[in-house]
């Protein structure tokens, strides 16, 4: 279990680093024509939706991270939120912050 809070925590604190590295991305693009053409524009908006999206899925992994390591907290890690049998340990390594098991996945 030491080893799951290690591995959470650290991908925890990549994903913040990420998010902070990133912060100004998704910024509102400016529209003045005179300084920016129509294509470079849209290209910009569209590079705005991607920063958007990728900061919302990075956002999401954050709130797994944390259910994980409360999970972990209150020694229910590792066993299926849905059926409550044990997640095979090959699943976990793969995502240490999945929340349910293979069955119940499917």
């Amino acid at each position: 279990m030491d080893e799951a809070r290690r591995v959470l925590n650290a991908r925890k604190a990549e994903v913040n680093q990420v998010l902070e590295d990133s912060s100004g991305d998704s910024d509102p693009v400016e529209l003045d024509q005179t300084r920016v053409g129509r294509l470079s524009r849209m290209d910009a908006l569209q590079q705005q939706a991607m920063a958007k999206e990728t900061l919302r899925r990075r956002e999401l992994e954050l709130k797994k991270l944390d259910l994980a390591l409360a999970r972990l907290d209150d020694d229910e890690y590792g066993y299926c939120v849905q059926c409550g049998d044990k997640i095979e340990p090959r699943r976990l390594d793969a995502d240490p912050s999945v929340p349910i098991c293979v069955g119940c996945a499917d």
